[in-house]
């Protein structure tokens, strides 16, 4: 009997971009369904059980980002938003109701590809190895410590915070919203260029070559991403 990989529900209006997507993924071992409107999605996901969502936000019937708030009341599947260019303000309140990341339309295949991998991997806990790492960066979250090739990197406390909630969230887009949140607190939830100041330190003491980071990455407009 065949193995089927991971299932993926594609929720898109365009029949087109649905067709594409499910060769596309079939073809990479993926079990795909596909279903053009808000209510169906709904009515899927109970019974298909999908280990991810790609949900875009332009729906005939419910708008994608009320699909995305009925599933976050229940469900912790990961969720990829599908989105134009005009959408950006959509793009980040879907990120800051619970979706995992946005793929702008139109896209390529390798970089929806490398987004679902990384969602995938949102669904397998940290467990209790404490030390994350990320090529010659290290993160030990036990003793609260940061490494890079090894040596160890004196962070301030609100430093670590920023880099613990990226590490946490690896390959995930944290909006601005969300950090400053996070670390600050609701008060300096809109106080985007403190973000920027302590991000600017904390890639000078991580990255290898800050103007060129190959750890912290910025979602112009979004927010970061370690990868």
């Amino acid at each position: 009997m065949e193995t089927k990989g991971p299932r993926i529900l594609i929720v898109d209006d365009e029949l087109q971009i649905r067709r594409f997507l499910r060769i596309s993924l079939t073809s990479h071992g993926y079990d795909v369904k596909d279903v053009g409107t808000g209510k169906e999605a709904l009515d899927v996901v109970t019974t298909f059980a999908p280990n991810l969502v790609i949900l875009d936000l332009g729906l005939p019937d419910l708008d994608g980002l009320e699909v995305l708030h009925i599933l976050r009341e229940w469900s912790k599947v990961p969720i990829i938003i599908l989105s134009a260019k005009e959408q950006e303000q959509a793009k980040i309140i879907a990120l800051d109701s619970g979706a995992d990341d946005y793929v702008t339309k139109p896209f390529g295949m390798g970089e929806l590809l490398a987004r679902i991998r990384t969602g995938l991997r949102h669904t397998i806990a940290i467990g209790e190895e404490p030390v994350l790492k990320f090529d010659d960066l290290s993160i030990d979250l036990a003793h609260r410590n940061v490494k890079l090739l090894e040596v160890e990197i004196k962070l301030t406390p609100t430093e670590y915070e920023l880099v613990k909630h990226l590490a946490i969230n690896a390959g995930k887009v944290l909006t601005h919203r969300f950090l400053l949140h996070a670390v600050w607190g609701e008060i300096f939830e809109n106080n985007i260029q403190y973000l920027r100041v302590y991000m600017g330190q904390l890639r000078r003491k991580i990255e290898l070559d800050p103007s060129r980071p190959r750890h912290i990455i910025t979602e112009p407009g979004v927010g970061y991403r370690l990868l």
